[in-house]
């Protein structure tokens, strides 16, 4: 069966211990603290891989873990970054957070997402040394990550999609027109991964995806039902491939019915996306029939005949799907709103309050503070943006606008200071 759910359980790599450790060295007296920082914890990085068709790996492992980082060591040594865990999936991969429901990301051709954050490393005590506090004899602890569930969804991203009942040659059209090679057999049962392939017409070339047969009641989840509709739904048009020879005892016409009615009772949005009827197997006796019956009961429609097998119409129907989608404005990208992170504390626990200091400044403080400033690398611009989203998150840009902040206030935060921006 197509495997394009799953759910996996990821965790970022805990943080490095910072070290405490002093400087001892002959004929060199009082060297002083040289604890080194511990190293970050590795990021968890989803990318977009185009051999993959399915989430099926994702059956058999459930857990992801990114490396531990290094703890410091002495002579101000940083441990060592832990390492950034790799996984790949399928183009057009949505990763949800299990919880939220929020998008994380939208897997696209070509994308790298980092969706989890490494735990900050833990500061030497070489961080603390100051004139009056010049034997430190502590440090702090790297960030502990906790593991957080995702959820991957596989839409399969096409321009076109073949929409119709199994075996009425819809793989073979595809490997007609594409350089993919789906399995194709004569048989009733249904193709169980989408396949994709790139039709070149010269003018405006375009992905085209074979997506797996619909039956009666798929809009209910019967068959392959919702797994059939999801890949469908970011397509910009429709060709439905209707058997136009009825040499197997069916009815075409009532064929085409069904499938509209099942794109219907899904999402009236789909069913009015632009369609082209596609009559197959032209080259039977009996098609020229069935394909008068076709323009009679459907004047207003665009009906092709062709034959998959022998190649009859198939340009024309290329081409005609090119202009159509050089006139339809792009795919809708899903808008990705990152993973609200799950926190050491729980919610209620995470305050923080905000103080006026008599250079003017705004200082933040509590335990919210705490939780913020340890997971985040003032030298990563990727984990600053993160910063600025849990600022908004826990609310503290709110709360610091309601205290007066303008534009090019200095606030501090433990030991991060930046510049009040509106």
């Amino acid at each position: 069966m197509i495997v394009d759910k799953v759910k996996i359980l990821i965790q970022a790599g805990a943080g490095g211990d910072g070290a405490v450790s002093f400087h001892r060295e002959k004929y060199v007296p009082k060297g002083g603290p040289d604890g080194g920082d511990g190293g970050r914890g590795g990021n968890i990085v989803f990318v977009a891989d185009r051999n993959m068709r399915t989430l099926m790996d994702f059956r058999y492992k459930h857990k992801y873990v990114a490396g531990r980082g290094q703890n410091g060591q002495h002579r101000n040594m940083t441990g060592k970054n832990g390492e950034d865990l790799i996984i790949a999936v399928p183009e057009g991969t949505v990763i949800y957070d299990a919880k939220t429901g929020r998008v994380a990301a939208d897997m696209r051709p070509g994308s790298k997402k980092i969706v989890l954050f490494g735990g900050r490393g833990g500061q030497g005590n070489a961080r603390f040394s100051t004139p009056t506090r010049q034997v430190p004899r502590f440090s702090t602890p790297g960030r502990k990550t906790l593991p957080h569930e995702v959820v991957l969804e596989l839409k399969s991203i096409a321009d076109v999609g073949l929409a119709g009942f199994p075996n009425v040659g819809k793989s073979t059209l595809l490997a007609g027109v594409t350089a993919a090679k789906p399995k194709i057999e004569n048989y009733h049962f249904t193709t169980l991964t989408p396949n994709l392939g790139v039709v070149h017409t010269g003018a405006y070339d375009f992905i085209l995806a074979d997506i797996p047969g619909l039956i009666e009641g798929a809009h209910t989840g019967a068959g392959l039902g919702h797994d059939f509709l999801r890949h469908i739904e970011r397509t910009r048009m429709i060709i439905h491939v209707v058997d136009g020879s009825g040499c197997e005892g069916r009815n075409p016409l009532e064929d085409y019915e069904k499938i509209r009615r099942e794109l219907s009772e899904y999402s009236e949005e789909l069913a009015a996306r632009p369609e082209i009827i596609a009559l197959n197997k032209a080259d039977i006796p009996g098609a020229e029939e069935w394909s008068k019956k076709f323009a009679q009961e459907y004047p207003d429609k665009e009906i092709f005949v062709i034959s998959a097998a022998t190649g009859q119409g198939v340009r024309e129907l290329m081409n005609r799907a090119a202009a159509v989608l050089a006139t339809l404005p792009p795919a809708e990208v899903i808008e990705e709103e990152g993973i609200v992170e799950e926190w050491a504390m729980d919610a209620e626990d995470l305050t923080f309050d905000i103080v006026r200091d008599e250079d003017g400044a705004f200082e933040v403080v509590g335990s919210a503070v705490d939780q913020i400033c340890a997971r985040i690398n003032p030298n990563d611009s990727e984990s600053m943006r993160h910063f600025q989203k849990l600022l908004i998150d826990f609310g503290i840009i709110a709360a610091l606008r309601a205290q007066g902040a303008k534009d090019g206030d200095l606030v501090r935060m433990g030991i991060e200071e930046f510049d009040f921006v509106e």
